[in-house]
């Protein structure tokens, strides 16, 4: 198998650490970028020419495209191109100010279209390629208490479900990965949170205690399946990752569908 070149957004930790290691661990060469240079030394040292390090914000869009320009002159071609970068904001709807909604879909929302803008010209160029995006099962079900997050991927969902039909013509594959709960710093050090309101302590008892017992994914386990997908002739538009995500989508529709349907008479006599 030909080595590939990845462009990978968010590779400090998490995920984009894994998914980087994995793929120059198999002989692969990656371009890997987060806001600090100093997070990727480690690659770098251990990796060597292999991988490129950058320093990249992506709600710069500037900044994205003389990314993804760089690593395309630097290794000559690119075969898949990971939107990782990204983070969450605990809070309810009500407690969530301007700010902070802005500042989740700039990095959430608009950080992958800048990635998947930059990249489009060099992929369509060369022929293929393949743009993957770290979604999230929060991106087809939602969450209490992180409504805003909820709401960054559910946007991602259908820019890139869009994407996918407009760019197929060019030999370009999409993938939304849609990861389910893992242990990773998502509601650690990487999130945010809102100033709580007392009006919703009962439902943060609740959704507490329902969270207790429950058994988290390791990030470096979702590494087989997306080296999987980035060698697939035909890649999935979507991938859970983690076992309860098949399980929950599918409750979901089944409520949406049955609703639908309750709902059919009145849907079809409002066409006029």
């Amino acid at each position: 198998m030909t080595s590939k070149v990845w462009f990978i957004t968010g590779a400090s930790r998490g995920f984009g650490r894994a998914w980087a290691q994995a793929a120059l661990e198999r002989g692969d060469r990656v371009v890997a970028t987060a806001r600090s240079l100093e997070a990727l030394q480690p690659l770098a040292e251990q990796y060597g020419d292999a991988v490129r390090p950058l320093a990249l914000d992506v709600t710069d869009r500037a900044a994205v495209f003389a990314a993804v320009d760089a690593a395309k002159a630097h290794f000559g071609r690119l075969d898949a191109v990971i939107s990782n970068a990204g983070y969450a904001l605990f809070g309810t709807i009500e407690e969530s100010t301007e700010a902070q909604a802005r500042a989740q879909f700039e990095t959430n929302l608009f950080g992958t279209l800048w990635v998947a803008q930059a990249a489009l010209p060099h992929l369509r160029e060369q022929g293929g390629g393949h743009l993957l995006v770290t979604s999230s099962i929060a991106g087809v079900i939602t969450f209490p208490t992180a409504g805003i997050y909820n709401a960054t991927k559910w946007a991602v969902e259908g820019l890139m479900e869009t994407l996918a039909s407009e760019a197929s013509a060019f030999g370009i594959r999409v993938t939304l990965i849609e990861p389910g709960g893992y242990d990773t710093d998502w509601r650690g050090a990487s999130a945010a949170t809102t100033v709580p309101m007392s009006v919703y302590d009962e439902l943060r008892q609740k959704i507490k205690a329902l969270s207790a017992g429950r058994v988290l994914g390791q990030p470096s386990a979702t590494s087989a399946a997306i080296l999987a997908v980035v060698d697939a002739q035909e890649p999935p538009l979507r991938l859970f990752l983690g076992k309860a995500c098949l399980p929950s989508a599918k409750q979901a529709y089944a409520q949406r569908l049955s609703v639908w349907e309750a709902w059919a008479a009145e849907s079809d006599a409002a066409q006029g």
